[in-house]
C-alpha cells in the first residue's frame, strides 16, 4: 500500500503548489501595457484586485508622473463607472519634440462606481484601461494609485521596493516601457473597442468582475486533473491486492 499513498501525497502537492503559484496573481493593483513605448503612446491596463471578504472597490485614482508630464490620455468606457480626467498646470513650461509649448497635464484619472452594486465584488478583480502618451523617455515609471472600499477603507499603493529589500506590503504598480522607433513616438495607439454602454444588472456585473485569470484556471484544472489520478490508481491497486 505504500505506492498508492506515495502518488496520493503527489498529487496533494501539486495541488498545493498550483494553489500557491496561482495566488500572487491577486495580489497587488498592477498596471501592464504591451503596446506602451518610450516617449510613444499606448494603452495602459490596471488590474484592480478587492482584497475584502466584506467590502467592494468603489473608486480607483492614479497619478500619473509630472515630471515628464503626459499631455494625452482617453479613457475607455467601462458600464457602471464614471471617469475623470485631471489636467494641472506645469510650475515650468516644457517644449516637446516637436517644438509645441506644453503649460498643462494629465495629473490624475480617477474611476468612480455609480454605486456600490456596480463595484468590484470581495475577493474578485477587474480591468482599467487608458490609452495615453506621449510616455516618458524611461524603461520603467511609477503610477501610485489610491484604492477606496465600500466601507470606506483606503489604500495608498505608493510605496517604492529598495534595491535588495523585500517587496513592500503596497508597492506602487510600475509600468515597463520598451524602446519605440519616431511612428511610435507620433501616432497614438488606438483605444481598445469599448463594450457595451448600457449598465449591467448587480448579477452581471459581479460575474463579468469576478472572471478568473487563465493561468488561475490553468493550476486549478492541473490540481484536480492529479488528484483524480491518484484516486484511480488507489482504487486498481486495492483491486489487485483482493
Amino acid at each position: 500500500m505504500k505506492r498508492p499513498l506515495r502518488t496520493t501525497l503527489t498529487a496533494a502537492a501539486v495541488t498545493v503548489a498550483s494553489i500557491a503559484l496561482a495566488a500572487p496573481a491577486w495580489a497587488h493593483v498592477e498596471v501592464s501595457g504591451t503596446d506602451a513605448t518610450q516617449g510613444g503612446y499606448g494603452v495602459l491596463t490596471f488590474r484592480v484586485p478587492s482584497e475584502s471578504d466584506t467590502a467592494s472597490t468603489t473608486d480607483l485614482v492614479v497619478t500619473l508622473p509630472d515630471d515628464q508630464p503626459i499631455i494625452s490620455v482617453d479613457t475607455q468606457p467601462k458600464p457602471g463607472w464614471t471617469a475623470t480626467v485631471t489636467r494641472k498646470k506645469l510650475t515650468t513650461p516644457q517644449k516637446d519634440d516637436d517644438g509645441n509649448e506644453i503649460t498643462d497635464y494629465i495629473s490624475t484619472v480617477e474611476w468612480k462606481a455609480v454605486n456600490p452594486q456596480a463595484g468590484i465584488p470581495p475577493n474578485q478583480f477587474d480591468m482599467f484601461n487608458i490609452s495615453a502618451g506621449p510616455l516618458p523617455k524611461e524603461a520603467m515609471i511609477s503610477l501610485p494609485a489610491v484604492q477606496t472600499y465600500s466601507d470606506g477603507k483606503v489604500v495608498h499603493w505608493d510605496e517604492k521596493a529598495a534595491m535588495g529589500q523585500p517587496e513592500p506590503e503596497h508597492p506602487a504598480p510600475m509600468l515597463m516601457l520598451s524602446a519605440g522607433g519616431d511612428e511610435a513616438t507620433r501616432a497614438p495607439a488606438a483605444t481598445p473597442t469599448p463594450v457595451a454602454s448600457a449598465a449591467p444588472s448587480a448579477s452581471a456585473a459581479s460575474t463579468t468582475s469576478g472572471s478568473p485569470a487563465w493561468p488561475g484556471i490553468t493550476a486549478l484544472v492541473v490540481a484536480v486533473v492529479a488528484v483524480l489520478l491518484g484516486i484511480v490508481n488507489l482504487v486498481l491497486v486495492r483491486r489487485r491486492s483482493s
